[in-house]
């Protein structure tokens, strides 16, 4: 596969962890490199066709406290479900 020829600055240390990863996965840096370009370009366009705003990306770090939400919540239904017979209509 033919390419384009270029030189980057990357900081020493993520240097290091990217050629160790490579090293672990069998791969050339350039090969780690070229996936995780791929990767990173396939989850940007992914959002840009939801239509999801940019504001929007850091809500989607807040889908872990769904659940806690769905609980509280829970616990309020409870608490104001019970009706004392005087006040049903």
């Amino acid at each position: 596969m033919g390419g384009m020829k270029t030189t980057i600055e990357i900081p020493d240390p993520l240097f290091r962890r990217a050629k160790s990863k490579a090293a672990e996965r069998g791969q050339t840096l350039k090969q780690l490199v070229t996936e995780a370009l791929q990767e990173k370009l396939a989850a940007d366009t992914g959002r840009a066709h939801a239509g999801e705003p940019e504001w929007m990306r850091g809500f989607g770090k807040l889908r872990r406290l769904r659940r806690e939400t769905a609980r509280i919540q829970a616990r309020i239904d409870e608490a104001f479900e019970v009706i004392e017979p005087e006040d049903r209509a």
